[in-house]
């Protein structure tokens, strides 16, 4: 996550541009997740790696304090001052019971990003090459559908 300078030379920087040059930067950069097991020694740590896991495209694997273990997809956190104000909202996608769960910040014993991307790799640019792959190769009514998922 980039500090308070960063982000504010970023601002700074972005308020020069014109809003057309703006329209065509790239986006951000997306870490390669799939598989991190983060350690959660400090408190800057577990919100570092809770607010990585809201971003993720796929399902974590939360182990609660109490031995529980979480498999799903967490959809939303709520960050307050300490960690027991602070909670992420989960669909657990494996288990029994798939009621949405709140879970405080200060429950979790670790977090691993045990499920697949969904969005890695998925670029416009990739569309758009195999697209003309496509075209190039003859075929008409070209329609280049999403893969499935599991």
């Amino acid at each position: 996550m980039a500090t308070e300078q960063q982000e504010h030379l970023k601002i700074e920087e972005l308020q020069q541009l014109s809003p057309d040059q703006i329209e065509v930067m790239a986006g951000r950069d997306r870490e390669n997740l799939e598989g991190w097991i983060p350690a959660l020694a400090t408190e800057a740590e577990i919100k570092d790696a809770l607010e990585k896991a809201f971003d993720y495209r796929g399902d974590v694997t939360l182990t609660l304090k109490s031995g529980e273990v979480i498999e799903g997809y967490l959809y939303d956190r709520r960050q307050g001052k300490t960690l027991d104000d602070s909670l992420v909202r989960m669909m657990p996608s494996k288990g029994e019971d798939k009621s949405r769960r709140n879970i405080p910040y200060s429950e979790i014993a670790a977090l691993n990003f045990s499920g697949r991307d969904t969005a890695a790799g998925k670029t416009f640019e990739a569309w758009v090459k195999k697209y003309w792959e496509k075209k190039a190769a003859g075929e008409k009514n070209i329609q280049i559908e999403p893969e499935k998922l599991d």
